[in-house]
């Protein structure tokens, strides 16, 4: 763990039309692009670059969120562990780990 207690996550938080919109990313991710076949995953700072943050900060997030993207294996692990994302509804794009969330 950093000594900021992120374990490498970033986080941001967004209020939009449709609700909480929080987009998590593993630090290490942050300003690449991934591609696969014709899926091609940008991992642009405006979007994921937030505040670095610890996974139970994430996982707080996500109980309070209404859409989330998460990109890294950290950042979806997170997701797993916590019963928000399951393992089969993963997406592996050029080695990185990629869920999305949304609550009906």
């Amino acid at each position: 763990m950093s000594e900021d207690g992120s374990d490498g996550l970033l986080l941001t938080e967004r209020e939009t039309e449709e609700g909480l919109l929080v987009a998590v990313c593993d630090a290490d991710v942050l300003g690449k692009t991934f591609a696969e076949g014709e899926i091609s995953l940008s991992v642009s700072e405006e979007f994921y670059g937030g505040d670095p943050v610890s996974p139970d900060r994430v996982a707080d997030s996500l109980a309070r969120c209404d859409t989330a993207n998460l990109v890294g294996t950290t950042a979806v692990g997170v997701a797993i562990e916590h019963g928000f994302v399951e393992e089969g509804n993963i997406l592996e794009i050029d080695g990185t780990r990629h869920a999305q969330l949304l609550w009906m």
